[in-house]
């Protein structure tokens, strides 16, 4: 729900009393954030605001990590993380942490 309403806040704020059609959203899979929760919760929090109606679009980034041992940049699909080429678990993490409102789409 917190997540929920930063999306609604940070979108009310760059609206600048404009009303919010889409809000695009990055979402990185180490987040665990589980898309039909923050829609539901995005609903509910959304009700009263410039947001409200909004489509919210989630763009799930998947985690890639590079290993410190062999170099190996990979995808990380679960826990735990490790890597594919040498089974290290010294990793670099450089992508799926990300969680924040990419853009908005709002009426003139």
């Amino acid at each position: 729900m917190a997540i929920a309403e930063s999306v609604v806040r940070i979108a009310g704020q760059h609206a600048n009393g404009r009303r919010v059609t889409k809000i695009y959203v990055k979402v990185g899979h180490l987040r665990q954030v589980v898309p039909s929760a923050l829609t539901f919760g995005f609903e509910l929090v959304a009700q009263g605001t410039s947001v409200e109606g909004a489509e919210l679009s989630l763009e799930q980034i998947p985690a890639i990590g590079s290993c410190k041992s062999c170099g190996t940049k990979s995808k990380l699909p679960g826990f735990p993380l490790q890597c594919r080429e040498c089974g290290g678990f010294d990793l670099e993490i450089l992508e799926g942490e990300e969680l924040y409102v990419e853009s908005l789409e709002m009426e003139e």
